[in-house]
């Protein structure tokens, strides 16, 4: 569970076709050495928890990969989802997310070839390599849709890397689909104005129930704490009482038998959304285990997006879920 509180993201507005299915090396001078394509007709590409319910959520994982070296001493800046060593830190995301927030709801997420933590240092590697992730997920969600979700309405959550490829896919998204998708959860990550302008079927979430509509935060213990290119969100909620205001709440922060003991902070937190910035200001957290590597900073809780919120977000998913199925 460790190793999926240790994420980044990063935006991209470059595109790279990569054929679904094919496999193949990244162009020259991209990478030393790009794993081959998942198959997703094959059932090892996929974390999949069949519960028998009329709703499924979809989650794409956040960044659990770092670059690494071959034998041959080549070097890696994608996930191989055919790898032992580079899925089970991916694995163990998807199964803590789907402890944590899927309820009684069926629970799919697909391996793909995730960008490298060391990839959000550099923009320019950042636009080099995010399209192959974010194309391995278009890929993965078209099998989804075609073969194992059968008409049911479903949740979309991303994560960090994991959210903004959700973003790229509601881009895409058919009539049909976009009326079955019940909301998007798109934690951590900044959505513009711009992103906005370009995407219509981004609807901004007003309230705790409303469906067809996504849901946006960052936290942070202050807008000084916010990482570069995260200063403001068009789209945010704050995830404890559903305001998109400036009210203030608060949020007990109690154990939970899936966190690690020594992972652990029952705090009292007062947590307030900005509506100037789209930021969450969380005051009262004491833990200091937070930092991210490489691009980390003291009081950006990116880490904890899903952990301090986890029973918030996993009621709010049955809320809308049963508003949607009930409606």
């Amino acid at each position: 569970m460790k190793s999926f509180l240790r994420i980044i993201i990063a935006m991209t507005a470059c595109l790279l076709f990569v054929q679904c299915g094919k496999h193949g090396n990244e162009p020259q001078g991209w990478a030393d050495y790009l794993p081959s394509a998942p198959e997703y007709a094959d059932p090892s590409q996929w974390h999949i928890t069949d519960r028998g319910a009329q709703a499924d959520i979809f989650y794409i994982t956040s960044t659990e990969t770092g670059d690494y070296t071959l034998p041959d001493g080549t070097v890696c800046h994608y996930a191989d989802t055919y790898n032992d060593s580079t899925r089970q830190p991916i694995l163990s995301e998807m199964q803590g997310v789907d402890a944590l927030l899927s309820g009684s709801l069926n629970y799919y997420s697909p391996y793909y070839r995730q960008c490298s933590l060391q990839t959000f240092t550099s923009d320019s590697l950042v636009q080099a390599r995010l399209p192959i992730a974010s194309e391995d997920m278009r890929c993965a969600f078209k099998y989804y849709l075609d073969h194992l979700n059968h008409g049911r309405p479903f949740v979309l959550a991303g994560y960090s890397q994991g959210a903004m490829i959700m973003l790229d896919l509601m881009k895409d998204m058919d009539a049909d689909t976009r009326g079955r998708m019940i909301a998007a959860y798109a934690i951590g990550v900044a959505i513009s104005s711009e992103d906005l302008k370009n995407n219509p079927h981004i609807i901004p979430a007003s309230g705790a129930d409303d469906t067809g509509v996504t849901i946006c935060y960052n936290s942070v213990h202050d807008v000084s704490c916010v990482m570069t290119g995260w200063e403001r969100s068009a789209v945010a909620i704050n995830p404890v009482n559903w305001h998109t205001d400036a009210t203030p709440a608060t949020l007990i922060t109690e154990p939970s038998p899936l966190i690690p003991l020594d992972q652990q902070h029952k705090d009292t937190l007062t947590v307030t959304l900005d509506p100037t910035s789209g930021l969450l200001l969380v005051d009262g957290y004491t833990g200091t285990d937070y930092i991210l590597p490489l691009i980390g900073k003291e009081g950006n809780y990116h880490s904890r997006e899903i952990w301090l919120y986890r029973d918030l977000l996993r009621d709010n998913i049955a809320l809308r879920t049963n508003r949607y199925l009930n409606h």
